[in-house]
């Protein structure tokens, strides 16, 4: 792929691991933007909002770049599960998320200011916990760093404990749906 200069509106770990199997080179820059937790948007809009808040911030510092910018939400009922406040709010996340199918979604933004060009996308991603004990819950919580995360889970974390099924793309639920950002980098 023939791209401008690449940054990434993200410190995300997992995004940037992720974004390795698609671009050799790229640059990170944190997004200061502030996110929106407007529920009213519904959740593939409102990750797309997101996005674009982060990418816009970032690519006011760097006009002259290809700008990524995403934001991965978990949804249970409409209700937006954001990152934990503490390991009480994430017991609770997990005990609401326990046997039930819930979405995550991403979404994603690229925009080149110089270009005057911005492009939108969301992916979204089913996944069926397991029905999870207290014991499950307090064993899954020993081994995984959950206060970071969305829903406080990490598939890639020993998801094996607590999740049954994904449905869709599976890098969308660690944070970058890596099939639908190829494609919009192709037709970039």
């Amino acid at each position: 792929m023939k791209l401008p200069p690449l940054i990434l509106a993200s410190q995300s770990p997992r995004r940037v691991q992720l974004l390795r199997e698609l671009v050799a080179e790229f640059d990170v820059a944190p997004s200061y933007a502030t996110e929106l937790h407007d529920l009213t948007l519904g959740p593939r809009r409102l990750c797309e909002v997101n996005a674009e808040r982060k990418a816009l911030s970032v690519a006011e510092r760097y006009p002259d770049h290809l700008v990524l910018g995403a934001d991965t939400l978990v949804f249970l009922d409409g209700d937006g599960l954001a990152k934990p406040a503490d390991l009480a709010e994430a017991k609770s996340m997990l005990r609401r998320l326990s046997g039930r199918v819930h979405e995550v979604v991403t979404g994603v933004c690229l925009v080149h200011r110089a270009a005057a060009k911005l492009r939108l996308l969301a992916d979204t991603t089913y996944v069926k916990f397991r029905d999870l004990s207290d014991d499950d819950i307090a064993e899954y919580l020993r081994r995984v760093h959950v206060l970071d995360k969305a829903g406080a889970y990490a598939v890639q974390e020993h998801g094996e404990l607590i999740i049954e099924r994904v449905e869709g793309s599976f890098s969308n639920v660690v944070g970058l749906p890596v099939e639908a950002v190829r494609r919009a980098l192709e037709q970039w």
